[in-house]
């Protein structure tokens, strides 16, 4: 068969292809180890930060592993649930198994369907909870964000809201992830005075002599439907189709 023949030409195209199939192929199938382990060590870091307890050098393990435990709740009852380990719960898995989830019907955040149950962090210090932290996510403009939202103790008073997923436009929607916007969370309230869920991103700047500043943070210039989504996905998340019956539940019985 002569060297420049199409018939080898192909032939050699079709090996060469095969190969790096192969290699790809394991190369992928022993790093994805890799990949859930430093998935998992970033979601820990985002975590972290929720908690007000990561700045850069912060061994991630050691600090996570003493400050902050893990807790699945069914989102149904409000109750903590014992026989799923916190650790590898995944709820985004969980969202898409209709077996595991629920269609939403009154879906403030977008996201069609939801876990029957969820994650959440309890901060603590020693015995004592500082800080509750709740994983929230909805739609924006152009993408689903995930973040964590933080409650004080008094479950009302918010001390951090993060994003650590999503796709909204840099400079716009994206800036979500600004250090000066996600400051101004710290001390507003999620909920009125009837217990219902008032915490919302409003269009323009808070006027701290309006009655309801202490529930409202200053809108993304330029981003008014990712604005609108924050306010969604909070709205929803902190109702009782969210994890409304599980912060009832510590009023009730004490965080």
């Amino acid at each position: 068969m002569a060297n420049d023949s199409v018939s080898k030409t192909f032939i050699v195209a079709f090996l060469l292809c095969v190969v790096c199939s192969v290699i790809v192929s394991t190369a992928a199938v022993s790093l994805r180890p890799i990949q859930e382990t430093n998935k998992l060590l970033d979601m820990k870091k985002n975590i972290l930060s929720a908690a007000s307890l990561y700045e850069e050098g912060t061994d991630i393990e050691a600090v996570y592993r003493e400050s902050i435990e893990a807790k699945i709740v069914d989102l149904s009852t409000g109750s903590y649930v014992s026989d799923v380990d916190a650790e590898t719960f995944d709820q985004k898995k969980r969202a898409k198994d209709p077996a595991q989830s629920v269609e939403i019907e009154n879906d403030l955040a977008g996201i069609g369907r939801r876990s029957t149950l969820a994650s959440v962090y309890l901060v603590k210090e020693g015995s004592r909870v500082t800080r509750i932290i709740l994983p929230v996510h909805g739609k924006g403009l152009w993408s689903t964000l995930y973040g964590f939202l933080a409650l004080d103790v008094d479950l009302n008073t918010i001390k951090a809201l993060s994003f650590y997923s999503h796709a909204e436009t840099p400079g716009l929607g994206g800036e979500v992830d600004n250090p000066k916007w996600k400051a101004l969370w710290d001390g507003k309230k999620a909920f009125g005075s009837q217990g219902q869920p008032e915490i919302a991103v409003i269009k323009g700047k808070v006027d701290p002599a309006n009655s309801h500043a202490e529930h409202q943070v200053d809108g993304l210039s330029g981003a008014t439907i990712t604005s609108r989504g924050v306010s969604n996905l909070l709205a929803y998340w902190l109702s009782e189709d969210g994890f409304g019956k599980f912060l009832n539940r510590l009023q009730r019985d004490g965080v």
